[in-house]
């Protein structure tokens, strides 16, 4: 039995590769892998033996031969095919232990050329891959070093690999080169300006229960980069198993509290948040957030950007919610939450980064690709539209609504007081129906006075402006940008109501 190794990852290979030795197998290998394994004392042949033929072009070329491919192709069950490989001195190869060029590492680097990505395209590594994966009745394909131990343990046990574990790890070869390919594919096309094409890749992290409804099957899949606020990436330190509506909502959760650098809590169900609320410390902006709204938060998920006190989790404890994030939890923290065993603790990465990301929406044989809108307007009082300029107070007060508008779905209206959601009013087919649902909510609170009243879209028409004022609403941010701006404009000086227009619009369908 052969084994022909050439690895860029070199994790673990020196003990693979001695193990195999064990077993009674002869080593083949190249270049830099050819050199570690022989520093380790071990008897390996060098791939320029087996073919008779020099690597030339700068290593470009050196497995590309018959005497390899021959080796790895022929089927030990055809005669013709063994007879054939004989007559040219070809001895089969029985296992082929690769992995690539680090071609995604190489093109991340800031400032990477061109020639520095070409050069890391591996050419030989995915066509042996390809070659033992085709054959894999009868050869035995690794590109996975975790596979190491178990494809060991395998062959002391059966004097070979079994044919279900070859056919699992031709199924690995051919899903690393695609993937690998699909990596280089997208880097050329970029480089040359053909955007017909979208490639994606995403690792299987976990299958869930159900999706959406307990008919639906659902997995949970995420990107290979890590990157902050992200539920995919969050380390769950208790309670039970994620479900699809869970994981759903903690990324709209997790949207939210990005918005902000001071302490901040926000409540969400549906994907809606029902209470948000800053503070000078965690403390204030929890009880700032479950104030709003008592009732909506039962049953729902709490984000936090402060890392999670034994005072506060004292706090959460009497009430029942499915999911907790913060960017940590304090031990005692943890002790007080401890006796709720289906609460879902995780720790999420947080550093108030805006990196731009893709994002994907599915629709029946479709798919919608966006930036992911991480933007957002500091609002100014230049932006003023009215005769009434805002105070201090209100700038701040609007600032907090807008952030929070953002990620209500559309319409979308949310009046705040004191640093806290009064009212939320999402997803009704017209402007005005949200605006009631939000200002009965803060009257509902006992709050008729000093609201400020965020929209994600324009006010075509006085009546949001008009129907607010009698609520208390003394001040309104906006995106403008109707035609019809001067009707709300309008209302708003007849009842002394300041209003701002951002220029920005934040739709969340």
């Amino acid at each position: 039995m052969r084994a022909l190794i050439s690895v860029s990852d070199k994790k673990g290979i020196v003990e693979f590769a001695s193990a195999l030795e064990k077993l009674g197998w002869g080593l083949i290998a190249t270049g830099g892998t050819l050199r570690t394994l022989r520093d380790a004392g071990l008897k390996v042949s060098d791939i320029q033996d087996v073919t008779g033929f020099p690597e030339i072009c700068e290593g470009r070329v050196k497995t590309l031969h018959p005497k390899v491919h021959g080796a790895l192709l022929a089927r030990r069950d055809k005669e013709d095919h063994l007879k054939q490989i004989s007559e040219n001195g070809i001895e089969p190869i029985d296992m082929v232990c690769v992995n690539l060029y680090p071609f995604e590492a190489t093109v991340a680097k800031p400032g990477v050329t061109m020639e520095d990505a070409v050069e890391n395209i591996d050419i030989g590594g995915p066509s042996m891959l390809r070659s033992a994966a085709k054959n894999f009745r009868d050869v035995t394909v690794v590109c996975d070093p975790a596979d190491y131990d178990s494809i060991i343990e395998e062959i002391k046990t059966s004097g070979n690999t079994t044919p279900e574990t070859r056919l699992k790890l031709s199924a690995k070869a051919y899903t690393h080169t695609a993937l690998y390919d699909s990596h280089i594919a997208a880097y050329m096309r970029d480089k040359a300006g053909l955007p017909e094409k979208l490639f994606l890749a995403f690792d299987a992290l976990q299958p869930l229960r159900y999706g959406e409804n307990p008919h639906q099957k659902a997995n949970f899949y995420r990107s290979g980069k890590e990157v902050a606020y992200s539920v995919a990436y969050a380390r769950q330190l208790g309670g039970k198993e994620l479900s699809y509506n869970n994981i759903q909502d903690a990324n709209a959760a997790l949207n939210i509290v990005r918005e902000f650098e001071q302490p901040f809590c926000v409540a969400l169900k549906h994907m809606n948040p029902c209470g948000a609320g800053v503070g000078k410390d965690l403390k204030e902006a929890w009880t700032r957030a479950y104030e709003a709204d008592k009732v909506s938060i039962y049953g729902g998920i709490v984000a936090i950007n402060r890392p999670l006190t034994a005072e506060v989790a004292a706090l959460m404890k009497p009430i029942f919610l499915e999911i907790v994030m913060a960017p940590s939890f304090e031990p005692e923290a943890l002790e007080v939450l401890a006796s709720k065993k289906n609460l879902r603790l995780l720790e999420v990465k947080m550093d108030n980064s805006r990196e731009k990301a893709d994002l994907y929406v599915g629709i029946t044989g479709g798919l919608l690709v966006q930036d992911a809108d991480v933007d957002i307007k500091e609002l100014t009082a230049d932006m003023c539209v009215t005769k009434r300029k805002p105070t201090d107070k209100e700038l701040k007060e609007l600032d907090f609504a807008w952030k929070i508008v953002k990620h209500v779905k559309s319409n979308a209206i949310v009046v705040a007081k004191d640093g806290a959601t009064a009212g939320v009013g999402a997803g009704q087919m017209n402007r005005v129906g949200s605006a009631e649902i939000a200002l009965e909510e803060a009257k509902a609170l006992g709050i008729t006075g000093g609201l400020v009243l965020a929209s994600d879209g324009f006010l075509p028409f006085g009546d949001t402006v008009e129907l607010a004022s009698g609520y208390g609403v003394t001040a309104i941010v906006q995106p403008g940008g109707s035609i019809r701006d001067e009707d709300s404009i309008k209302v708003a000086d007849e009842k002394g109501i300041t209003m701002l227009f951002t220029g920005m619009r934040h739709f969340k369908h």
